[in-house]
């Protein structure tokens, strides 16, 4: 009865559309002696390249018995164009905060100086 079983991947993207992605029909033997026994097995299913940076999004994998489903608990992705480098103004800035402090402690140093002239 479990033999026979459909895996399908397919992912959600922000929308909440469902994109298919792959399919497969499997058919599993079973070996004597193996019979009314809990089996695992892995299916591991590779997309490369991403098609866009629009494939972002949460990919899923299910599998269907004759009367049941299971499905994973989804992997989210990110995608990103080449060339992103993720903005941070943290360096600029410290930089322009020191640069505006000794400008103004020259100044200060400057005024006072001519003030006791």
């Amino acid at each position: 009865k479990y033999t026979k079983f459909s895996i399908f991947y397919y992912w959600i993207n922000s929308l909440g559309q469902n994109t298919s992605i792959y399919s497969r029909l499997e058919n599993v033997t079973i070996p004597s002696g193996k019979e009314n026994t809990t089996a695992t097995l892995s299916y591991d299913h590779r997309i490369m390249p991403l098609e866009n940076i629009f494939s972002t999004g949460t990919y899923y994998c299910e599998v269907k018995w004759n009367n049941m489903q299971k499905m994973g608990k989804g992997v989210f992705v990110l995608t990103r164009g080449t060339g992103y480098v993720e903005t941070s103004y943290g360096w600029e800035i410290l930089v322009t905060l020191t640069a505006l402090l000794a400008a103004l402690s020259i100044t200060a140093t400057a005024l006072l100086l001519w003030k006791r002239k």
